[in-house]
């Protein structure tokens, strides 16, 4: 397989794709303990990305650590990014992983500039920074503390209970700067999740991560996305779900119907065949105008939310809020919507 890792042309360049030219990469390897797995180990020329004015979203710029993810989530709307590299956004995307091994470093040189401004960082916009792959790489503690020593405040939003290794140094920087965290966890039946996310941690593992981070003083936030529809939007699943967060110690939560953007498409529509082929006339209809579901579909599923989210005190700060750190005296902006509005769904499928 041929991978083209240079000259690569896109609209927002994060420094996933490292160009890597004459020295980038460093060495391809594969471990016992990730079989099947392939990390190419790069040298990133950029960390930063900023993300343009005309997407009006909370945060504009945005560190990823990896480019791939092994959550291996049929959904995931980062699939489309690796054909970027030459790969498919199937099981090259699952398998194929980018690990920027100079993040911290060169994050923090671009922190030291005299024009940095100190804005609010976003970190798992893409793909998730406490994948498995963080427990080899450890990378993210030299991501947090360069953003904590330039009093650039952050966010952080994972399925990984590799987080939970973080605590105490992400307790140590809130200190310092607002630190925002929260947690994706929209399955709860652990048959389903295993099916569609079978790389991520199960519903059981994520709530004790959100009550972890609750005990160490945050206020999690919990992003319920995506529902799948006609498979995780059930009152009954919705309300279990809910249900459980709230007994977890969640602050708040934002919930979006599953958008099939470009190659994640065909992906997740394969897979449905396969496991739920009675659905598919559905999907052609639900989907049909592209990746997003008809205006009908996200009117229901917020009137079904609602009365959920206020039943179990979930309408706390949103994803955007400037700090979710309990006592810390900043601002909560509150959103009573419990289905995010469209510029949110597209902050979490930046490049």
């Amino acid at each position: 397989m041929r991978m083209r890792w240079a000259g690569q042309g896109v609209e927002v360049d994060d420094g996933a794709l490292p160009g890597l030219g004459k020295a980038g990469l460093v060495r391809s390897v594969q471990t016992p303990e990730f079989e099947g797995i392939t990390f190419h180990e790069v040298l990133a020329k950029s960390a930063l990305n900023q993300v343009p004015d005309v997407a009006n979203l909370p945060f504009r710029f945005t560190v990823n650590t990896f480019r791939g993810c092994t959550h291996a989530c049929r959904y995931c709307f980062a699939r489309p990014t690796h054909e970027y590299l030459e790969l498919d956004a199937g099981r090259d995307f699952d398998t194929q992983v980018v690990v920027k091994l100079n993040v911290a470093a060169v994050l923090r040189k671009e922190l030291r500039r005299r024009s940095w401004n100190r804005e609010t960082v976003a970190l798992g916009t893409n793909t998730d920074p406490y994948q498995r792959a963080e427990g080899r790489y450890r990378l993210m503690p030299g991501v947090i503390s360069a953003l904590a020593e330039s009093q650039t405040p952050f966010s952080i939003l994972t399925k990984g209970t590799l987080l939970q290794r973080d605590l105490p140094l992400l307790r140590q920087v809130s200190r310092r700067v607002p630190v925002s965290i929260a947690i994706s966890l929209a399955i709860h039946d652990a048959e389903l999740q295993k099916a569609v996310e079978p790389g991520t941690p199960t519903p059981r593992a994520r709530l004790e991560l959100i009550r972890a981070v609750a005990e160490a003083g945050f206020a999690p936030h919990v992003m319920v996305a995506p529902v799948i529809p006609y498979l995780s939007d059930s009152t009954a699943h919705l309300e279990s779900l809910l249900a459980a967060l709230a007994e977890a110690g969640a602050s708040g939560v934002t919930a979006f119907p599953m958008h099939l953007r470009g190659a994640t498409k065909p992906w997740f529509l394969e897979w449905l065949a396969d496991e739920h082929p009675a659905l598919v006339r559905r999907y052609r209809g639900l989907y049909g105008r592209g990746a997003y579901v008809t205006p009908e579909y996200s009117s229901w599923l917020r009137e079904r939310m609602r009365p959920l989210v206020q039943r179990y005190g979930l309408a706390g700060s949103s994803l955007a809020g400037s700090s979710m750190t309990r006592g810390s005296g900043e601002r909560r902006d509150t959103d009573p919507d419990p289905v995010a509005k469209p510029e949110l769904q597209q902050a979490l499928t930046l490049f």
